[in-house]
Parts: C-alpha cells; structure tokens; sequence
C-alpha cells in the first residue's frame, strides 16, 4: 500500500474512513489491471455508480474530474466503478462484493486496505461502452428564466427555448 497515496486521498476528502479506502483500493487495482495512471487529460475514463466517499480517491489517484470531463457518474447507488483507457481501449467494472462479519468503522477501513482487491472486488467487463469525450456546446438563454444553458440541455416549451429547471414534463398516467 502506497501511504503517500492514501496521505494524499485523506488529505483531499478530509478523513480516514471505509468509504475512501473503497476508492482507494478500487484505483490501485485498475492501475495494476489496465496499466494506466494519473490522467492529465482524458486518457483513463471512470464511471462511478455512486457518489460516495470512494470517488474522492479516484479524483486523486487517477487524475479524474467532472470538470475535466474523465469522470462520469451513473447513479445506481452501487459500489461499481469501470475504468477505461481511451489508448489501448481497455476496460474493466469492479463491483464490492458483499463485506462479510461485524466489523467497526476502524476494523472495516483496516480490512478493506489490507485485503487483496481480487477477494474485495468482482472484476467485470463493463456493459456500457467507452463514453465520447468531453464536448464544448453553445449557450443558450432560456427564454423563461434568462440563464444560460448548453444546447444539449435546452428544451422546446410552448415554443420557447427553455432550461431544465424550468421545463415543466408533461406526464400522464402511468
């Protein structure tokens, strides 16, 4: 285990705690699976499944940002994370298995950092493809509230062009 590394994710998040130390371990074995390493730009891609404490070590360890466009967040609440790497086209979900045993915060994180990934992790193809890269759109005014928008994100409403915020579905039934 890299101390400096984990220093680094305590750092960046605040505190110790199981949550990191899932992110943790997640990031050292993609590097170990896909050989990849800190992304500078968009050359490793993470999609995480939540928006739990793990994901801050991504940030970290693996150069992984929203802003930058390399990190994207699906939210199915799952402890899964798939990592790909845009120059060789490589890919690889983990997925926590279950924790088995009682075990404290203290007693878990410990655990979690000194087990094996290959005992913690399932190791899975992802069954979504590699996402495009981060694109620059043109703003749009929602003619409703006056705020900007990019145009993927605007809407026709009552022929104006509107935001989300202020599109109103139309839903009926089921």
């Amino acid at each position: 285990m890299d101390m400096q590394q984990w220093e680094k994710c305590v750092e960046f998040h605040g505190h110790e705690c199981p949550g990191l130390a899932i992110g943790f371990k997640v990031c050292e074995a993609a590097i170990e699976r896909l050989g990849i390493t800190f992304s500078s730009d968009e050359e490793v891609v993470c999609v995480t499944e939540n928006d739990a404490c793990g994901v801050d070590a991504v940030q970290v360890i693996m150069g992984c940002s929203i802003g930058k466009g390399n990190l994207l967040h699906r939210n199915t609440g799952k402890q899964a994370f798939s990592f790909f790497n845009r120059g060789t086209g490589a890919s690889v979900r983990l997925v926590l298995k279950p924790l088995n045993g009682e075990m404290d915060r203290k007693q878990r994180q410990e655990y979690l950092l000194n087990t094996q990934a290959s005992e913690l992790f399932e190791f899975k193809k992802p069954h979504f493809s590699l996402p495009e890269e981060a694109r620059i759109f043109t703003t749009i005014i929602c003619e409703k509230c006056g705020e900007g928008a990019p145009e993927h994100k605007i809407r026709f409403q009552e022929g104006k062009k509107v935001c989300c915020d202020c599109f109103v579905d139309y839903q009926r039934g089921w």
